[in-house]
């Protein structure tokens, strides 16, 4: 079984659920930690993502705690490798990749930086946004274990250059690793060749 699959228990079927935990979008829609690990659960999701530009590191600490106690689904943390201790893995964007080489880490190259890391961390799982064809055959060649790909639909949370669309099932079938779809997709949406729908805000509508 590859990582992801032990962490999950079992092969993921495909268009499986990953919801997104924005802990901003909450606040704006008035929910609670409480209301989202409900609909988690009720939904059937696989992975779950946290993703925190508002509040403190102790606070993001505590609301992981919480999630792990009462999920058992692994719990992916947005961009901070700080908090891979409390979490099963971390989720990386293009510009976070360039930071941890550049700055965190100090290695001249993009695949050093994951084998430093696996190497620090190897049990966790590591996931890395792509948007083209080249940044998938780049993370082909990355110790990771599945990418994000998008956008696949305009969203209202979130400006995007270009939308994927219809190309999305087309450039999914060129990674080797399980692709997380992302990007207003919806929960029952079918997309040939990937794994994961990556849901957020579409999780209470």
């Amino acid at each position: 079984m590859t990582r992801l699959e032990e962490a999950l228990g079992s092969k993921p079927e495909a268009n499986s659920l990953y919801a997104l935990c924005d802990y901003g979008t909450l606040l704006k829609k008035d929910i609670y930690l409480i209301d989202f690990v409900r609909t988690v659960k009720n939904l059937g999701v696989k992975i779950v993502q946290y993703r925190d530009k508002i509040n403190s590191l102790e606070s993001q600490i505590e609301n992981l705690k919480y999630l792990k106690k009462y999920l058992d689904v692994p719990i992916i943390v947005n961009d901070k490798i700080e908090l891979l201790d409390y979490a099963n893995g971390v989720h990386l964007g293009q510009e976070d990749l360039m930071q941890m080489k550049n700055e965190k880490l100090k290695v001249k190259n993009e695949e050093l930086a994951f084998k430093l890391l696996r190497k620090k961390y190897p049990n966790k799982l590591f996931g890395l946004s792509t948007h083209n064809e080249k940044e998938i055959l780049q993370a082909n060649t990355y110790d990771i274990d599945m990418i994000g790909l998008g956008a696949y639909k305009a969203t209202n949370t979130k400006d995007v250059d270009s939308l994927l669309g219809d190309k999305l099932p087309y450039l999914a079938k060129i990674s080797k690793h399980p692709v997380c779809a992302i990007g207003g997709v919806q929960i029952d949406d079918k997309i040939t060749n990937v794994t994961f729908n990556v849901v957020g805000s579409g999780l209470y509508n």
